[in-house]
């Protein structure tokens, strides 16, 4: 478990719960207790956006709090002190198929890791670092991210559904003309807004996440053009080594990857580290 100390990150926290709890209270309280009273539906509606909601706060703090695929450090740090005059290419830069040297981690990384400023760690197979999990995007925490992503969408959704609902048949003691009705419209219009703000931010940004592990390329080697003479290989392995090797029904349950640790292991089994280490 890690918490990356960032101030810009802690302020997206912040903000994305309180998007999700204010969504959470107008469903409940001004959209299903005001319109759905005597609606056989009203109870399914409750199990069912809370389950939503329980799913994106899981996957959100796992994608939080766990360890997106940090470099480990060797116990004895190794001396790298005159490679710092060579040039800044071989600390910041990295080969897509080659071990390289990191000055600021002092430590050799393996294939595709590259160095994080925020976080100030290399991690593997690095996308990006995004502000409103607190972390970077890696190797070991992609899947809580992308389920993240697909949570905020469904919720987005759902309440945009249940809000325009409710506004298209209204509840026979809705009156737009009372303090009460009026402040529920506005709950709903402030929901309707978000849902469809956060839905196309969300889109995109899966959009993005979705076209990198199908063409086997993060962001970072997409702007460095790195990655294109890997093979070719066939998509569902692609998303397997990112979800896990379990069945495809189990991709979205925010659960640890049956193979999150093959490469921490892998890591220490390289003849660059056996003898330091």
């Amino acid at each position: 478990m890690r918490f990356v100390k960032d101030p810009c990150g802690i302020i997206c926290l912040i903000i994305t719960y309180i998007m999700v709890i204010y969504a959470d209270y107008v469903v409940m309280r001004w959209i299903i207790l005001q319109t759905m009273q005597a609606n056989i539906w009203a109870p399914l509606h409750v199990v069912s956006f809370n389950t939503v909601v329980f799913l994106l706060a899981m996957s959100h703090l796992k994608a939080v709090l766990s360890d997106p695929g940090c470099v480990p450090l060797p116990a004895n740090r190794l001396d790298f002190s005159d490679m710092h005059t060579v040039g800044k290419s071989t600390g910041n830069g990295n080969s897509s198929n080659e071990w390289t040297v990191c000055t600021r981690c002092e430590t050799y990384r393996p294939p595709r890791a590259h160095h994080c400023r925020i976080c100030k760690r290399c991690i593997r197979r690095m996308d990006h670092h995004c502000p409103w999990i607190n972390n970077c995007v890696g190797e070991r925490n992609q899947k809580y991210f992308l389920q993240f992503l697909v949570y905020v969408g469904v919720l987005a959704i759902y309440s945009a559904g249940l809000v325009v609902g409710s506004l298209i048949n209204p509840c026979e003691g809705c009156n737009s003309e009372n303090i009460e009705g009026q402040t529920r419209l506005l709950h709903c219009v402030i929901l309707l807004i978000e849902s469809a703000l956060f839905g196309l931010f969300v889109l995109a940004i899966m959009v993005d996440q979705m076209h990198a592990i199908l063409y086997d390329e993060t962001a970072i080697e997409q702007a460095q053009q790195k990655g294109s003479h890997r093979p070719n290989r066939r998509k569902f392995y692609l998303l397997a080594d990112v979800f896990g090797r379990g069945h495809p029904a189990c991709w979205l349950l925010p659960c640890t990857s049956f193979n999150s640790s093959s490469s921490a292991l892998r890591y220490y089994d390289t003849p660059l580290l056996s003898h330091e280490v």
